[in-house]
């Protein structure tokens, strides 16, 4: 990660008024020995003051953020801000141009690649560009994710418990200013643990919102809106657009992910066929839903239970399951008395 950038681009990012250009990104290959693959980026400044850095496309079959992020750059206008916003509506561009969670190029999860490497694989190379160039300007960071193609999501405002009780308190307040109705605080422990982007930003002590809003490959409008008017809601509350007319933040409930038996996994191979849904109450010991024989179907079909008590955040978008494939993910309230982990 120490090693310099080899990404470029034309955007000084302390100049006044509106820059939409590219990040470049060193790609040579047979039909193009010294090409680039350009990665779009909007910065927008007027004078001193915060910096907010929104990402979408961090995953490239993930559509709401790059909607949102899109529509952003177009109404913004930098006679309206007090200090700098630096937009990357498709960070990973070859996952978003081919409609991927991974890249084409090297197969890389980048939201599994943080800080990065400047001599690695491309989409290692984004990352480190990300963690060495851009965070370092960043008040703040807000990386918008939705489910993609295998997963539907209950859309959610994600942090991660900070490094001392005022930086979780700062998360905490600015989870509520974005308003999704479900607010889920981690320990860092599950997902990409230390190898995401909001990690990244927690160990440069800059406080980071992540989403989830849909899922399934599909573009949810409610989600493009709750992320729009998110974003809104918080530049606003920094003052980097004092003036914005913003919608109410709805109340937030914060819950958490409870460990591992949050989790349901498919235990065989075969069709999924979910017997709850997204927002359901649930209890341990019910049912999830039965996985149906595809070699076998006169085979009675294998029954899928929860292992703990929650709400279903999360389930399975595709219907054809493998073992191991995650099935359902829960979350429980944050309790009273340690609303913070």
């Amino acid at each position: 990660m120490a090693n310099e950038t080899r990404i470029w681009t034309d955007v000084d990012f302390r100049r006044d008024g509106k820059q939409v250009s590219c990040l470049r990104l060193p790609f040579s290959s047979d039909r193009s020995a010294y090409g680039t693959i350009p990665i779009p980026i909007i910065c927008i400044r007027n004078g001193d003051g915060p910096t907010a850095l929104l990402i979408a496309g961090n995953h490239g079959d993930e559509y709401e953020g790059q909607v949102a992020l899109g529509k952003l750059a177009r109404q913004l206008d930098e006679r309206d801000l007090r200090g700098r916003i630096i937009l990357l509506p498709a960070l990973n561009y070859p996952a978003v141009d081919a409609g991927r969670r991974v890249s084409p190029l090297d197969e890389g999860n980048l939201n599994r690649m943080f800080p990065g490497d400047a001599d690695g694989s491309p989409t290692q190379m984004i990352a480190h560009y990300v963690s060495t160039v851009l965070l370092p300007l960043a008040d703040i960071v807000i990386d918008l994710h939705s489910g993609g193609t295998s997963l539907l999501y209950l859309p959610c405002c994600l942090i991660r418990v900070g490094k001392t009780e005022a930086e979780t308190a700062r998360l905490v307040e600015l989870m509520h200013v974005f308003g999704a109705s479900i607010g889920s605080i981690s320990d860092g422990s599950g997902g990409g643990g230390a190898t995401t982007l909001s990690a990244t930003a927690q160990m440069l002590g800059i406080p980071a919102l992540t989403t989830e809003l849909g899922g399934g490959a599909s573009m949810s409008r409610q989600g493009e809106a709750l992320a729009r008017n998110g974003i809104l809601r918080v530049l606003k509350h920094m003052a980097i657009l004092p003036d914005a007319i913003v919608e109410p933040a709805a109340k937030t409930r914060s819950m958490r992910v409870d460990g591992r038996q949050a989790f349901t996994y498919a235990p065989v191979g075969g069709i999924f066929e979910p017997a709850v849904a997204l927002g359901d109450e649930i209890q341990t010991g019910d049912l999830a839903g039965i996985i149906h024989s595809v070699a076998e179907p006169a085979t009675a079909p294998r029954s899928v239970h929860f292992g703990q008590s929650g709400v279903v955040a999360c389930q399975r978008a595709l219907a054809l399951t493998e073992p191991g494939d995650c099935l359902f993910k829960l979350v429980v309230d944050t309790p009273l008395s340690n609303p913070w982990i």
